[in-house]
């Protein structure tokens, strides 16, 4: 407040704009892809010949477990199903969102392998996005759709499988496989696994158990 003469002028108070919260960016992510009609297949038709028991199939809970300690970021999972009879296996459901994955039930006509055109199309929508990317399959078909995402220097890419049965083409693309069975150790039996076995991870007592 000044004066001038006989009357006060009173100065207005110099106002600050309140500042707006600056957001934090989304932190990294991984992402999930579940083929589970191909892990369900390749147990049942190429290693053990009849349908797995429960006890046989992955642990989907260390799937994820294993999927944040390796790349130290939270995951998003998705599970892919194959919804064409027009049914869902609500059980099954339930327990995957208990376990926090993301049920995709798809359906199609009867000559559409409607998982496998899921996760294509699901690799393909991810080179628009910054997330790193797990893939559970032994399925070769998803190889070209995975080369742009490897092709990319910001991304990291590894595939989930029993090693022995993973196409080739992941090999050739350069792309690591950890092995559900040894590395994330999904399984809560000892799998009838035969296999190339390196002469230094040889553990004789493990044949003479």
């Amino acid at each position: 407040m000044t004066e001038q003469g006989d009357q006060q002028v009173i100065e207005p108070t110099p106002t600050t704009e309140p500042t707006q919260p600056v957001a934090e960016p989304a932190p990294r992510r991984t992402i999930i892809l579940v083929d589970g009609e191909n892990i369900d297949a390749t147990l049942g038709n190429s290693l053990l010949n009849r349908r797995p028991t429960p006890e046989e199939r992955p642990r989907w809970e260390r799937v994820t477990a294993y999927a944040e300690k390796l790349w130290d970021q939270p995951v998003t999972g998705l599970f892919f199903l194959n919804a064409s009879h027009g049914t869902l296996p609500s059980a099954f459901v339930q327990a995957l969102l208990a376990l926090g994955y993301r049920p995709v039930p798809l359906a199609g006509r009867s000559d559409q392998k409607v998982v496998d055109l899921g996760i294509q199309r699901t690799l393909q929508a991810l080179v628009g996005h910054d997330a790193d990317v797990l893939l559970v399959s032994h399925d070769g078909d998803f190889v070209e759709d995975l080369r742009p995402l490897v092709s990319d220097d910001g991304r990291r890419v590894a595939l989930l499988a029993l090693r022995e049965y993973a196409s080739s083409g992941f090999t050739a693309l350069g792309v690591p496989i950890h092995d559900l069975e040894e590395d994330v150790r999904a399984f809560n039996v000892p799998l009838p696994r035969v296999r190339i076995i390196s002469l230094d991870d040889f553990d004789p007592e493990v044949f003479l158990r």
